[in-house]
């Protein structure tokens, strides 16, 4: 385990007491736990690449909204699913309303693999949002 380091931080009033309301809110145990939080998964998001460079494999979940009558989607959706059985490793389908659907797939393997997935399955035809979010799967998260 990694040892923390102590910092100092100037922040307009207002601010923090914003910050505290989304501690309490979102039950953190304090404002260190808090910041440790916030600041990880900015990292992910931005330079995911960099963050637990030991721990390679990465889990994500890609969220697909998509017509579910539109021509082809729903067995390219399939076929994909398929030839990818080894790093999807479950999905959910949901029927939003009469046409529209939702699907939730998991996907697991190192970071770059997992991007380009997901990449591939939003750039389907006929996909009309898909959005990835990507985060360490092993021993790396602290």
């Amino acid at each position: 385990m990694r040892e923390n380091t102590h910092f100092t931080l100037c922040i307009d009033e207002f601010l923090l007491k914003q910050f505290d309301r989304l501690i309490e809110e979102k039950r953190y145990g304090n404002r260190s736990e808090a910041t440790r939080c916030l600041i990880r998964n900015s990292l992910f998001r931005t330079r995911p690449e960099q963050v637990d460079k030991h721990d390679k494999e990465k889990v994500g979940t890609v969220t697909l909204l998509y017509n579910r009558h539109e021509r082809g989607v729903s067995e390219k959706l399939t076929r994909y699913k398929h030839a990818h059985s080894n790093r999807i490793i479950t999905f959910q389908h949901i029927h939003l309303d009469e046409r529209n659907s939702m699907e939730v797939l998991v996907v697991r393997g190192e970071g770059q693999t997992v991007s380009r997935i997901a990449d591939e399955l939003i750039r389907i035809k006929g996909i009309r949002h898909g959005y990835l979010v990507m985060t360490p799967a092993g021993e790396g998260l602290n």
